[in-house]
């Protein structure tokens, strides 16, 4: 996934933050773009005829987006990751509207394998991870943040380092801990 450039992005959020209406008119190709090729990998392995579909949930964030006019935007690093956690967010709140379990009860277990996708497991898991994640932030707010990133966001390794300004050693570390964490988590949660 290429990312717009850095300082594009930057100085258009800046602009916007200031009033710009030009520069939010020249942003959303940009972020939209970004947004919707998270929104696809999120929603790639839903079935078919599901209530949330990619376009709207690209929208509903995107709205959310849009509405943030108190947020002051240092960057397009911090924007990506207000971003996925709106994504995340909008997931999860869609997965509880939906009455399933807090914990999943006997569903399936979540796998977090190296191919971040949001939507190959029911929505209780949904949940149940979510619960994990949070109490992850708790403890460790950088791998939070990489989980975060990596399986909501659907960002590779390369641009969650980019996005957390970190490097890529310190990424595979937090991922690899992250997943190990959150699945022990999991299966005590069960």
């Amino acid at each position: 996934m290429d990312l717009p450039s850095n300082h594009d992005v930057t100085q258009l959020l800046k602009a916007w933050t200031t009033g710009d209406e030009q520069a939010l008119e020249k942003l959303t190709p940009l972020v939209y773009t970004q947004l919707h090729r998270i929104a696809e990998r999120c929603m790639a392995g839903e079935r078919s005829g599901h209530t949330l579909q990619t376009t709207a949930l690209v929208n509903e964030a995107y709205l959310q987006l849009v509405d943030c006019d108190k947020i002051d935007w240092r960057d397009r690093a911090h924007f990506f990751a207000v971003s996925a956690q709106l994504m995340r967010r909008i997931l999860i709140d869609f997965a509880r509207s939906r009455g399933y379990q807090k914990r999943g009860g006997t569903a399936p277990h979540l796998s977090l394998d190296e191919t971040p996708s949001v939507c190959h497991e029911p929505d209780a898991n949904l949940v149940a991870l979510d619960d994990a994640l949070n109490t992850l932030a708790a403890v460790d707010s950088r791998k939070s943040k990489v989980v975060e990133l990596r399986f909501f966001g659907g960002l590779s390794i390369e641009e969650t380092a980019e996005v957390l300004r970190v490097s890529v050693e310190t990424v595979v570390r937090d991922w690899r801990l992250a997943k190990v964490w959150l699945l022990r988590e999991l299966r005590e949660a069960n």
